[in-house]
């Protein structure tokens, strides 16, 4: 067997057992003597032996696997959400297949169809791009976060509005006269605009909005911030920036420009990833509930999944938005 991967018939050569056994065990079917059993997981340990899943899923047999698209896990909130789902996902006993779509459309069509090809037994997305006509046609149990998709499909996300209002009114309260907002895209889809927005008309404040698109390149990212903030610094005393990775930009330019903070200017951000609370313990931030986000997506996936295995429909209706509160962390830099 050197240099070649073990197959079913070597387990079952060093357990001294049928492949019929081996392939029993595996899928956990039957009475098999606890015997038995050590000795084929002994023999799969000694052997390095690994399931081919897809086989497995060919033979009409489940995966166990569930695919998560993300914009990147280089970004703090989408990292802690790939950590947060496959951690709440081997819990039930699923694997976890990971992909980046890096803001580009056609590389999460390409990863759909890569995920449908390894007969995943659900997907949940994440990925921040314009919407995939694709995902109409996915037969497969469904599920987003932070993403509307369609209305039948079941999305997981913050409030997001109350997150704006919440943001808006801290700085308001701080004492700041114009607090403009930093996004990545202004349009009514954005309710941490809206939040923001609600806020500044109920105090008769005309709104200041930068938008700066969520796929940036890093390199282009900050002087495009960085000049809006030189054009706005006479009227605007404070940002509200939609994630914390721009509130930190908003922070470095602040330090630049002179600006004391808090007492000339004030910045508050959105997400509260650990990431950035060690690498910016003072920045005041809307914070998330990742892993409930996480947990709820998984376990709306998973009664999708199990009513299919089961052949028992899942009312969806009362699922098909679910949104967690946030929770305003208080810093320095309000």
């Amino acid at each position: 067997m050197s240099g070649s991967e073990p197959r079913l018939a070597d387990v079952a050569a060093r357990a001294g057992v049928s492949v019929a056994t081996v392939s029993r065990v595996l899928n956990n079917r039957g009475y098999l003597s606890r015997d038995t059993r050590d000795r084929v997981a002994r023999a799969i340990a000694d052997l390095g032996y690994r399931p081919n899943l897809l086989a497995r899923a060919l033979l009409g047999r489940r995966t166990q696997t569930v695919g998560l698209i993300v914009p990147s896990v280089a970004l703090p909130f989408f990292g802690e959400v790939a950590v947060g789902v496959e951690n709440a996902l081997a819990e039930h006993g699923y694997r976890l297949l990971l992909c980046n779509s890096l803001g580009r459309a056609d590389r999460e069509r390409d990863h759909l169809n890569l995920l449908l090809a390894n007969r995943v037994e659900g997907i949940i997305s994440g990925a921040h791009n314009d919407p995939v006509t694709e995902y109409q046609s996915v037969e497969m149990p469904l599920v987003t976060i932070d993403r509307e998709l369609a209305p039948h499909i079941p999305n997981v996300r913050s409030a997001n509005v109350s997150g704006g209002r919440l943001a808006t009114e801290h700085l308001l309260q701080r004492g700041a006269q114009q607090p403009a907002l930093l996004t990545s895209r202004s349009r009514p889809q954005n309710l941490r605009e809206q939040g923001y927005r609600e806020v500044l008309t109920e105090a008769g404040i005309v709104p200041e909005i930068m938008a700066v698109d969520f796929h940036t390149p890093e390199n282009e990212r900050f002087p495009r911030i960085t000049t809006w903030l030189d054009a706005v610094q006479g009227r605007v005393d404070a940002v509200f920036a939609t994630d914390d990775l721009m509130a930190a930009t908003v922070l470095e330019w602040a330090h630049r420009a002179g600006r004391r903070v808090p007492e000339d200017f004030k910045v508050v951000g959105f997400d509260g990833t650990l990431a950035v609370r060690r690498a910016l313990p003072g920045l005041t931030t809307i914070q998330q509930p990742i892993d409930a986000i996480c947990r709820q997506a998984v376990d709306l996936l998973l009664r999708q999944i199990e009513g299919r295995v089961t052949g028992q429909a899942l009312d969806q209706n009362p699922l098909a938005l679910v949104e967690l509160p946030v929770t305003l962390v208080p810093g320095w830099t309000t």
